[in-house]
């Protein structure tokens, strides 16, 4: 069972890692699930509480971080709250149209909104460019993230 239970954390864990890419999808709850899931199958006996405790931590600077990014993206560049709706307004739509979706539209409806909140097409234009660069930084820290928390439990359990 301890073997099902490693690999199947494994597997979960690149999924995990891999919806980080995708944007709306709680990555960082399925990796800790993963987890989880794990030490439920084995008994609660290779993950120790001070572990736990950082895979917490960890999980809460995955949230942070992105966050961050995106709005220090927009700052950067200038978006408004306008920019960082129609980012967001982006993403949803952007779902339902595949990877293109998911980098084009958050873009395109930035500009947009920006656009239509009163600013200069070349102002909109680097504001949304901001707000996508802002959005990217935010996925690429919880990779980074993601990656720890799984290596640092695939460490405790190998």
């Amino acid at each position: 069972m301890d073997a099902f239970a490693d690999w199947l954390f494994v597997v979960l864990w690149a999924a995990g890692v891999l919806l980080t890419l995708v944007p709306f999808v709680p990555a960082t709850l399925v990796i800790l699930l993963a987890a989880f899931l794990h030490e439920l199958l084995v008994g609660f006996r290779e993950l120790s509480l001070g572990l736990w405790v950082f895979l917490g931590a960890l999980a809460l600077l995955a949230m942070l971080l992105d966050n961050l990014a995106a709005l220090w993206g927009a700052k950067r560049y200038g978006a408004g709250r306008a920019g960082l709706w129609g980012a967001f307004l982006g993403g949803l739509l952007g779902l339902f149209l595949g990877v293109v979706g998911v980098l084009v539209l958050p873009f395109l409806l930035a500009w947009l909104f920006e656009y239509l909140s009163g600013r200069k097409p070349e102002e909109a234009l680097k504001a949304a460019w901001g707000t996508l660069v802002g959005l990217m930084g935010g996925v690429v820290a919880k990779v980074i993230v993601h990656l720890a928390m799984g290596l640092l439990v695939i460490r405790a359990v190998f």
